[in-house]
């Protein structure tokens, strides 16, 4: 008895990186046009229809964003998240962590935290500003800086424990002051006052912080040559 295959065409795997990495880019497209229309408009009269005009040319819509972002809190949120991750594949307080369990110097730990705190606050203290701008007319707005201190003096806590923990805190600095003297340094209204109405260069900026860290917090004596 003779078989006879039928000849059935393969079927085409669906590959959906090409759809997964468009996504990403008009999220990133999106991103960007709202942080333009907010930065230059402020929060209330920027709309949703100038952002997707703005965004358009990659094929966004009014509809596109609401769907994934669900309106104007929601891009403003995700501004804030994504300026926390800072300007490399992996994110800021990652690296700050590994950093400071890497190094052994504590005026090196506080160099790299000013850059650190540089970076991340160059897009997140902007937005933070607008936030606190539009906190008290916008429930929104006000639970989102309040997520942003609470978050932002549980990680000056982290660190506060970690120099404590490591003796690298000057004696006469309780665990609470070395907790607000860090939280301070990562603060939006100290930004604002140095690089937006002083025009401080990033690395100024950085070194201020460092410089500040280091004379604040740790035993007084010569940096190593």
């Amino acid at each position: 008895m003779e078989l006879i295959m039928e000849h059935v065409k393969p079927k085409r795997r669906y590959d959906s990186r090409g759809r997964q990495a468009q996504a990403r880019r008009n999220r990133e497209t999106i991103l960007d046009a709202a942080q333009r229309q907010f930065l230059e408009g402020g929060y209330a009269a920027t709309t949703i229809a100038a952002i997707a005009g703005e965004a358009g040319e990659a094929g966004v819509s009014v509809e596109t964003i609401y769907k994934a972002f669900g309106g104007k809190p929601g891009l403003v949120r995700a501004i804030y998240e994504r300026g926390l991750t800072g300007q490399e594949p992996v994110p800021a307080f990652q690296r700050s962590d590994a950093m400071r369990e890497r190094e052994t110097d504590a005026r090196t730990i506080m160099r790299n935290w000013g850059t650190l705190t540089s970076e991340v606050s160059s897009v997140v203290s902007p937005i933070l500003l607008l936030v606190r701008s539009a906190a008290d007319s916008d429930p929104d707005m006000a639970a989102l800086l309040k997520a942003s201190n609470d978050d932002r003096d549980e990680r000056a806590r982290h660190h506060a424990r970690f120099l404590k923990e490591r003796g690298y805190l000057r004696e006469d600095v309780t665990l609470a002051q070395a907790s607000d003297i860090l939280w301070t340094c990562s603060s939006a209204e100290l930004y604002d006052l140095l690089v937006l109405q002083r025009r401080w260069s990033l690395p100024q900026f950085a070194r201020f912080l460092a410089d500040f860290m280091i004379g604040a917090l740790l035993p007084h004596s010569p940096e190593p040559l």
